[in-house]
């Protein structure tokens, strides 16, 4: 059979065709480029909800409500949550990309009585990061009752594996500083302390912290914020 041959018409639509199916494609690969960046970084939160934080509960609970709203404008992270309290209780949310929807979480939880349990965290991250990399860590806390050898060695391990871990600390206790620096340290992460008036400068040092969880050291590099250098000492040390 003779192919018929194209008219000027059917060439002109057969144009219009080819550039709307490139244009589509275009859009699609510009859009799924847009949502791997958007789950690009992932950054645990944690926290200790044992009854002896009760007493600045209330405070910490906005720094750290703060902290998950920086966590938020930095975009392009999924956010767990994982806290402890009461009787070997700890869970850990699912991963999302809605900072808020774990800000609202963590608003409702209440202290229980019990002991710390940070050595089920840093496993908790350590599975998670062998299921798909995790950047960073944050756990904030005022005590230390695991044994501190124990808790370093864990904590080196997620070191190796490139998970730096950020320490806040509530409170003032010598010995739990001392704790915190080491297992930063020994993760490349850093430490830092809640107080009562620095709700803004520790949500800001978290936008740091998510700043690197979403484009690595680079990324913390290139930012002019004050934060971001604060962080950047810390982590070269």
């Amino acid at each position: 059979m003779k192919k018929k041959e194209m008219t000027a018409t059917d060439k002109k639509s057969h144009g219009l065709r080819q550039k709307s199916s490139s244009s589509e494609i275009g859009a699609f690969l510009k859009a799924a480029g847009r949502a791997a960046v958007a789950q690009s970084g992932r950054l645990i939160f944690s926290l200790d909800a044992t009854m002896s934080r009760q007493p600045t509960w209330d405070q910490a609970v906005t720094i750290q409500a703060s902290m998950f709203d920086a966590v938020g404008k930095a975009g392009g992270l999924s956010v767990q949550l994982v806290f402890f309290r009461g009787i070997n209780e700890c869970r850990a949310s699912k991963w999302v990309i809605n900072a808020a929807a774990l800000r609202d979480l963590m608003l409702g939880i209440q202290c229980l009585g019990g002991q710390t349990q940070i050595s089920k965290v840093l496993d908790h991250a350590d599975r998670e990061t062998t299921k798909a990399k995790v950047a960073a860590l944050v756990f904030i806390g005022d005590a230390i009752e695991e044994n501190i050898d124990v808790l370093c060695q864990k904590a080196g391990e997620l070191g190796i594996k490139g998970v730096r871990c950020f320490f806040f600390q509530d409170g003032y206790d010598v010995e739990v500083e001392k704790g915190f620096r080491e297992m930063a340290r020994l993760t490349g992460g850093a430490y830092f302390r809640l107080g009562p008036d620095s709700a803004k400068e520790l949500a800001e040092l978290l936008g740091a912290v998510a700043i690197y969880a979403r484009g690595g050291l680079k990324a913390l590099s290139d930012s002019r914020k004050r934060e971001a250098r604060l962080l950047l000492d810390q982590m070269k040390k």
